[in-house]
């Protein structure tokens, strides 16, 4: 049996990090519970064969799909979780993206808080992760009156260019929010050093804002707050009556064991999360901790996402490419009345990266030539929630990903109007590769919250509606996807239900 904590948090990415950090100074005793270790600091993390060819960082794990088929998916667990290798995109939900909208293939619904209620808690996440950005260039981004702490990253000769090209067209290019540790006028006080190998990559320089950096490590200098690493969460236990969870069993290193507190924070990632929380049904709970609703695991949704790459004559010496973005047609176009999502750079393409698309035994010289003429898009549009799409346990304790995209109309809209723009700039042919099933960076929707306890898992609060001490803080909660990077509205709301923890109950 562990020793008995005031709070236990399952999980130390953006969620759980953020809201460890935020407890800290509370002097309750708390305890971080990680299932993997610390990234290792090597050479292997600038490496393109080893992060993206052989998935060095991802687990050995299995899932599988709705056809029982196996998926590798594309996680990790880490401390710090998927933020240790995130691009650092960090940008707000649109105030209109907590009220209803409607799409070509059905309805984003409304969110029972608005934007206002998570605008303070954007503006102090942004502090938090040191976010670099320009307030009012992005036409689309909620207005602040205060400015963004950091000053945004600047554009190389390449990507000023582009830039300079769309505004010539009457578009709003703006600069990628971002989160680094970055001084472009003191290199000396700078962690970051703008590389090439930042988005998609482990920083082996401690530059990027991820969450083991930005709120881990601090958190650990207060003496109530611990760490357990490689221990992973098998379920939760409820008190006889079901009302309360008691204590969280681990695997760690193969044995089992206990720990128990009175009060649990539940931050594995949206498909984990809710993994977790079917794996501890009980009599009680027979669907799942949480799950009177039958919503619990459902609404899975992970954006449809498309990465583009675009070749053209001029050579890209860029180093640090991923600075602009582009939003002018989130919510329409001119000759398309719904949404069709957001567009934003991708880290430097290589080599090796487009080896995996290409014939067999294209030359190497081939491909290096094409790299350096090579300019990378993020094509992200929302995904729609769907209670079929959803998370589920089967009879072999394996994560079921049952999920089928929605309407894509939209989303293969915006990837020709990106096409079109780039045409205009320079001749260019182009490479598009949709995000398949594995990639699960941007998962979010399997605990929605709600104010009717019939149709979401979560309060308002975060906390499960059939439960007085279990909180969900990752992605889980959304109840819709809108179609920017969810990492700081995860990192918003820790900050918000840390508030409310403090005010209320500890």
């Amino acid at each position: 049996m562990g020793m008995n904590y005031d709070i236990i948090i399952i999980g130390s990415g953006a969620g759980g990090g953020t809201i460890a950090h935020a407890l800290a100074d509370t002097g309750k005793r708390i305890l971080i519970i990680e299932r993997g270790g610390f990234l290792p600091r090597e050479k292997e993390n600038w490496d393109v064969k080893s992060v993206f060819i052989e998935g060095r960082y991802n687990p050995e794990e299995i899932w599988k799909d709705k056809k029982g088929k196996p998926i590798h998916p594309g996680t990790h667990y880490y401390v710090g979780g998927n933020t240790k290798v995130y691009g650092a995109a960090l940008l707000r939900l649109r105030e209109k993206d907590f009220e209803e909208i409607e799409h070509k293939g059905g309805i984003s619904p409304e969110w029972p808080l608005k934007y206002k209620d998570f605008q303070p808690y954007y503006l102090a996440a942004e502090k938090l992760y040191q976010i670099h950005g320009q307030r009012g260039e992005d036409p689309l981004e909620p207005y602040d009156a205060h400015p963004y702490f950091k000053p945004p990253v600047s554009h190389e000769p390449r990507i000023q260019f582009i830039h300079d090209k769309m505004e010539e067209m009457g578009l709003k290019p703006f600069h990628l929010p971002l989160g680094l540790l970055l001084n472009e006028n003191d290199h000396e006080k700078s962690a970051c050093i703008r590389c090439d190998t930042c988005d998609g990559f482990p920083c082996l320089v401690d530059g990027k804002s991820d969450a083991e950096v930005i709120c881990i490590h601090p958190a650990l200098k207060h003496p109530n707050v611990e760490l357990l690493l490689y221990a992973k969460a098998l379920c939760l236990e409820t008190d006889r009556g079901g009302e309360k969870v008691i204590n969280v069993e681990v695997d760690r290193d193969g044995k089992k064991e206990v720990y128990t507190a009175d009060t649990f924070i539940v931050s594995c990632g949206a498909i984990n999360s809710a993994a977790l929380l079917l794996r501890s049904k009980n009599d009680r709970h027979p669907r799942g901790l949480g799950n009177s609703s039958d919503m619990l695991g459902r609404h899975y949704m992970c954006h449809i996402n498309s990465a583009m790459v675009a070749l053209s004559t001029t050579s890209n010496f860029t180093h640090y490419q991923k600075t602009l973005g582009l939003n002018d047609f989130y919510f329409d176009a001119p000759d398309w009345k719904y949404p069709l999502g957001h567009i934003q750079l991708l880290g430097n393409v290589k080599s090796d990266m487009l080896r995996t698309g290409a014939p067999p035994l294209t030359p190497s010289i081939a491909l290096r030539a094409m790299a350096n003429h090579a300019v990378g898009w993020w094509i992200c549009s929302e995904d729609l929630p769907d209670p079929n799409n959803r998370v589920a346990i089967n009879e072999n304790n394996e994560i079921v990903l049952d999920y089928t995209s929605s309407d894509e109309e939209g989303h293969h809209r915006l990837i020709k109007k990106l096409k079109g723009i780039i045409k205009k700039i320079e001749p260019s042919l182009f490479l598009t590769q949709r995000i398949p099933i594995e990639g699960v960076a941007h998962q979010v929707g399997t605990c929605r919250f709600g104010n009717d306890p019939k149709t979401s898992v979560l309060d308002t609060s975060c906390k499960a509606h059939d439960l007085n001490n279990l909180y969900v803080v990752d992605g889980s909660f959304f109840p819709s996807s809108g179609a920017v990077n969810p990492g700081l509205t995860i990192m918003a709301n820790a900050l918000r239900v840390a508030d409310i923890l403090k005010k209320e109950h500890l």
